[in-house]
């Protein structure tokens, strides 16, 4: 049976994250949801709600992205009206630590998933005049220690949302670029290889910093200062119903942060981004 009323595809919706906020809220309000994730286990508290569909997905595979539009199309008639690119993942430890492939990871995900994703359903998008919804991050203001590929990776998920906006825009195609704020949600547990998540090699130059690495790592650090998903939800939710497009702050700290970054005297911005993460413990090897 097609289903009539708006439709919206919300990549990563496992549970305790931003997607599964997302899914429940635009249930909600009356949208009917495909819920994805790459296991349908970890979707599995949405299963019996009422107005979602839930969906394998992997955004880094081409022949599961084919499967989820034949799918909707088959479902919607050839329709869609909001793509939540959600899908993340992240990796934290210091840079000269970080492998490229585990790099090369975050980027597939967080970046090209999103450019995958949006070119896939981009035939339903024309047809619904929907909206595309790709959630960049404050990290690519922030610059944080431990986070380097990850805050790259958001940069150029926002770089790559805003060209998306421009060029959409004919085709009647809102694009909305979300600055997310710090969120408590369940990314660290969900982060690929999680048991290792801030451990640092034996011959780290970072050893001294390794409890601030770790605390990051585990969300720890931070935990005081995140916004509740549900908050989240409602404000992004809300902002898509209403047709905006562009650039939207979302989330605790998401105004404040890139405005600091542009304004700020270089040296305070940068005792924030450094403080607690124990770089003032690490020395520089003697020859």
């Amino acid at each position: 049976m097609e289903i009539k009323k708006p439709t919206a595809l919300v990549t990563g919706c496992s549970e305790g994250g931003i997607g599964f906020g997302l899914v429940r809220e635009l249930a909600r309000r009356g949208v009917h949801v495909f819920a994805s994730a790459r296991s349908l286990s970890k979707m599995a508290a949405l299963e019996k709600t009422p107005g979602i569909t839930l969906v394998t997905l992997d955004v880094t595979s081409e022949s599961s992205i084919e499967a989820a539009v034949a799918l909707i199309s088959a479902t919607t008639g050839g329709s869609l009206t909001y793509l939540v690119n959600n899908a993340g993942t992240q990796i934290i430890r210091p840079f000269l630590d970080t492998s490229l492939a585990e790099v090369r990871k975050m980027f597939d995900v967080n970046v090209f998933g999103v450019a995958a994703g949006t070119q896939a359903f981009a035939p339903l998008l024309i047809k619904a005049g929907g909206t595309v919804v790709n959630l960049a991050s404050i990290t690519a203001y922030m610059c944080p220690p431990y986070m380097g590929g990850y805050s790259a990776s958001k940069a150029a998920c926002e770089v790559l949302s805003e060209v998306m906006r421009h060029e959409l825009k004919p085709l009647g195609v809102k694009v909305l670029t979300v600055i997310t704020g710090a969120v408590k949600t369940n990314i660290f547990v969900n982060a690929p290889d999680r048991g290792s998540q801030g451990q640092l090699p034996g011959g780290s130059h970072y050893l001294a910093a390794a409890a601030e690495v770790r605390a990051r790592a585990t969300g720890t650090e931070v935990e005081a200062r995140l916004g509740s998903v549900e908050d989240f939800a409602r404000e992004l939710v809300e902002a898509m119903v209403r047709g905006k497009s562009g650039l939207v702050k979302i989330g605790n700290m998401s105004a404040i942060i890139p405005f600091l970054s542009s304004n700020a005297p270089a040296a305070l911005f940068d005792y924030l981004a450094e403080r607690d993460t124990g770089l003032d413990k690490v020395l520089k090897p003697v020859a």
